[in-house]
């Protein structure tokens, strides 16, 4: 391929690959100018260390060899060098991880999973809910997504590709479309200098076009819901930093829920030329795969002019059934830019015709009206462009627009048909894609306002390590990229019968939808209870309708059941897929027909799981506690109590303590438990503790009574059967490993005290007991695991050995330690909190090059398990204890006989004002 570049002026940039500007014949324009970018180690000056900043980590930073800081990127978040390489590879957890012993115990249920895993894949032609024979693999690529909460999203990876797509709901393609790109091209004095796609990439699509950008002079940075881009273009005394913004407001629920992002490019000029610079974006009709193939995408131009403001951009239709869309690419009109287009263009071909169009005038042709449908096998893509001027020294700011329309969905059973949240504003008819680009490009500086408004009282707290300001809201990604779905509810669409006793559920769920997002982006089940007690802090801080709108849906399926006999994959036992009154393991698989079908979950019958119920009164608790909702509480009042008594049922010998049964009944549902366990008895003890408060509140004094005698009892029988002056034993078992100390003993404490119970009048466990085992999980879970720099293991036995009896108690899991780290908070352990939750931020974000797609669980060495997980949004637990800590919430007193009453509340969106420590 020519480049018209001599030879003798081609430069280097990393590892010897060649660095071209402008590939192909200039068609009549100068020579490109081609400057060096060479390998940084043999370019760095000996006593020049590059860019720094002291809030970070060194390590992903190290690379970059600009000076540019970017224009306006804040000083905290996640920030990575385009050129970093991460050094360690771990692999998904498969059979080979499993120790010979376990694999023994686990033969049945192994041979089980096969037989079923071949039905789900080869006959019903189906994707596993959990596909443990083809994990995803690792790549250490992904960024912040876009879109809003309940739309679809899709990432964008830290080195600026798109590469992972969840339009369908709930159904992820990890696929880099390597179409979907920005340039720049730069002019001066009429006359194109530059021009490079701003990707590190060299594809073998696309050829013609200027790939390989030198990664040592750009660096991304990440505080979600908005990322930074730096390119420092060397030579061009110019720097470009992208501003990409997604609308996630907290205590929003409209335009929270729109499936848009906005991309702001400021361009900085530097040098003493007048410059014009263009920006093209580039986007593919679909991803090129199966979706694609039977052909009839198509492309349009637009133009919206609404309020003095107009959008120009392309409409790309994607009418593939049974969930077809539009996507929008736009740009924002100014009396000082122009937007350009190109209808269509072979995204698998050369590139030619688009990249010398570009490079002639830094514009695209815009040919009227729409392109030719795509044939069967060939894809379709197309571009907008935007045109500023820079006077010497000056800056000009570029904007763009992606929002994509798939407002009518149906799910992998196609049985119904439903509405998304965002239709309610913009229209069900599939026609809202212009809207929505002409919104987002005039709505986005309020919102950048009010996320600015909302995280700054964070970030601007000195008292707070600059890892946990990035953890804090990088983690909050998964509200919207966790395969979440957020629907309209229709008027005649719940059932009398069993929501006739809850007031508000019809108007909570018609007026804030219903709510659902995955355990994980490999495990397939929406709503996943026993992991959403983790995760629902950050939702009921945020988002508290949705939260309320959650807990609805969870009472409406527990009062339902599903007699429907089929045999689960660790016992090889019948048992029918729901009881009534037992909370369900969760809400469905999207690849089936969730909500009207629940408990996807086919490894244990979670009928007889000791903490769903127990999880279920907690939280119930909590939500009432920090929004104040009355009329809440009332409506879940019945169904705690029916829950509450189908658990009775596992205190067999009547001591006021439940007995695990001696399998995997619990959240670890790997990890077997037999008799009573500091797990599930703390849970217990705390739900009873509860059912105590709302029973007073409720003012039903016989169920007062009854609960409070069997606290008594419990709590004694507690403290004699697990305490042994150090911790609370993992359970009372003959086994070896009944003695392990398990990091997530004091899980029902935890609750107790974001519920403003827990001490005083109201404590349940002895408070220096509580200490006392905190204190040994830091000791032996934390410093002495991974030299207490990895978080805390979840297990680790007396002598300092970690407990391998099980796949999961030598396992981190990074939402039950953040968890644990407020736990310590609440505790006045401050410090070994943040020591203990770093652990496992540094871990996933810095050195296993998992960011965005935060694991369920990492061992000490070789594996991690699960991408992209629900749980660890308990990060916000450890925000709520900091503000306990140093707001003291008054909790609703409960007086005797007199119904509800409270004294003064503090809901979370009052709390959110301002969530950081006085």
């Amino acid at each position: 391929m020519g480049t018209g570049v001599p030879a003798s002026e081609q430069t280097s940039c990393a590892k010897g690959d060649p660095q071209v500007y402008c590939p192909e014949d200039t068609g009549g324009t100068e020579d490109v100018q081609v400057t060096d970018c060479e390998t940084p180690e043999n370019n760095r000056p000996q006593n020049e260390l590059g860019y720094s900043n002291p809030e970070y980590s060194g390590q992903l930073m190290a690379s970059y060899e600009g000076k540019a800081e970017g224009y306006q990127v804040p000083s905290f978040g996640w920030r990575i060098c385009l050129a970093h390489e991460f050094s360690e590879k771990r692999k998904p957890f498969n059979a080979n991880n499993i120790s010979l012993s376990n694999l023994i115990k686990h033969l049945g249920m192994g041979l089980r999973y096969l037989q079923w895993w071949y039905q789900k894949t080869q006959v019903e032609k189906k994707k596993p809910f959990i596909d443990l024979i083809n994990s995803v693999p690792l790549r250490q690529i992904y960024g912040c997504p876009l879109g809003g909460i309940g739309g679809g999203t899709i990432t964008r990876g830290w080195r600026g590709q798109f590469c992972r797509w969840q339009l369908t709901p709930g159904m992820y393609q990890h696929r880099t479309v390597m179409a979907d790109q920005f340039t720049v091209c730069l002019r001066r004095e009429g006359q194109t200098v530059y021009q490079q796609v701003l990707s590190v990439e060299r594809p073998s699509v696309l050829r013609s076009w200027n790939w390989g950008l030198c990664g040592y002079f750009a660096f991304y940075h990440a505080l979600y819901p908005r990322a930074w881009t730096v390119y420092q273009l060397p030579g061009q005394n110019v720097t470009l930093t992208c501003r990409q913004i997604t609308p996630i407001l907290p205590h929003d629920y409209q335009d929270s829920s729109l499936p848009v992002g906005v991309f702001v490019w400021d361009v900085e000029n530097e040098g003493d030329e007048a410059l014009e610079v263009s920006i093209m974006f580039s986007m593919r009709n679909g991803l090129g795969g199966g979706d694609d193939a039977p052909g009839g995408l198509w492309n349009e131009p637009f133009s919206l002019e609404r309020d003095g403001e107009t959008v120009r951009g392309l409409l790309l239709h994607h009418p593939t059934l049974p969930n077809p869309y539009t996507m929008a690419v736009a740009a924002r009109l100014t009396a000082d830019t122009t937007v350009t287009y190109i209808t269509a263009f072979d995204p698998d071909g050369t590139g030619q015709q688009v990249w010398q169009d570009l490079l002639q005038d830094g514009q695209l042709d815009s040919p009227a009206g729409p392109s030719t449908p795509s044939q069967k096998g060939v894809g379709i893509a197309g571009a907008v462009c935007v045109t500023g001027k820079l006077p010497p020294r000056g800056r000009c700011c570029l904007e763009f627009s992606l929002a994509w329309d798939m407002p009518r969905i149906m799910f992998g059973a196609k049985g119904q048909v439903y509405c998304r949240r965002y239709t309610r504003f913009f229209g069900s008819d599939g026609d809202a894609a212009p809207a929505l680009s002409h919104y987002a490009l005039c709505q986005y500086t309020d919102w950048e306002e009010r996320i600015s408004a909302w995280q700054s009282s964070v970030l601007d707290d000195r008292s707070l390590p600059a890892w946990y300001k990035s953890a804090l809201f990088n983690e909050l990604y998964f509200l919207a990229d966790g395969g979440t779905i957020w629907l309209e509810v229709p008027e005649d669409s719940l059932p009398e019968e069993l929501a006739g006793s809850m007031c508000q559920l019809h108007p909570t769920l018609t007026e804030y939808g219903r709510f659902g997002y995955l355990e994980g982006q490999e495990y397939r089940m929406y709503n996943t209870y026993d992991v959403h007690f983790y995760a629902s802090f950050a939702l009921i801080m945020l988002w508290p309708k949705l939260e309320l709108s959650l807990q609805y849906d969870m009472a409406l399926a527990t009062l339902r059941e599903d007699l429907t006999g089929r045999r689960y994959l660790m016992s090889g036992v019948m048992a029918p897929v729901k009881r009534r009154n037992v909370i369900p393991h969760d809400i469905g698989d999207p690849d089936d027909e969730p909500w009207l079908r629940v408990n996807a979950y086919v490894i244990h019958d979670t009928a007889d799981w000791k903490d769903l119920n127990l999880k279920f009164v907690l939280q119930v608790y909590r939500d009432y506690y920090l929004t104040g909702d009355q009329g809440f509480l009332r409506d879940m009042w019945p169904v705690c109590l029916a829950v509450m008594e189908s658990e009775m049922r596992f205190d067999k010998d009547q001591d006021g303590l439940i007995e695990n049964g001696g399998y995997a009944d619990q959240t670890y549902d790997a990890w077997v438990t037999t008799g009573p366990s500091a797990y599930c008895g703390g849970l217990w003890l705390a739900a009873v503790a509860v059912m105590v408060q709302m029973a007073a509140l409720c003012g039903t004094q016989d169920v007062q009574d009854k609960f409070a005698s069997i606290l008594s009892r419990g709590k004694e029988a507690y403290e004699r059967l697990l305490w042994n002056g150090r911790y609370y034993n993992y359970d009372c078992s003959s086994q070896p490993q009944s003695c392990s100390i398990m990091s997530d003993q004091c899980a029902g404490q935890w609750f107790l005290r974001a519920s403003g119970l827990g001490d005083g009048d109201t404590e349940v466990f002895p408070t220096p007991h509580v200490v006392r085992a905190l204190q040994t999980i830091f000791e032996f879970n934390v410093q002495a695991f991974a030299g207490g720099a990895m978080g805390a293991v979840n297990g680790m036995q007396p002598h300092g050995i970690p407990d391998r009896s099980s796949v999961q108690s030598d396992e981190v899991w990074v939402g039950v330690v953040y968890g644990l780290a407020a736990t310590m908070i609440q505790e006045g352990l401050t410090w070994e909190g943040f020591q203990t939750a770093e652990g496992c931020y540094r871990t996933v974000w810095e050195r296993l090059g998992l960011a965005f797609q935060t694991p369920e669980a990492y061992c000490q060495q070789q594996v991690f398990r699960s991408l992209a997980y629900m749980r660890p949004l308990s990060i916000w637990a450890m925000q709520l204890a900091l503000q306990q800590q140093h707001k003291k919430f008054s909790r609703p007193i409960a007086k005797q006989g007199k119904g509800l009453s409270t004294g003064s509340k503090l809901g979370p969106k009052e709390a959110m004002a301002n969530p950081s420590p006085e």
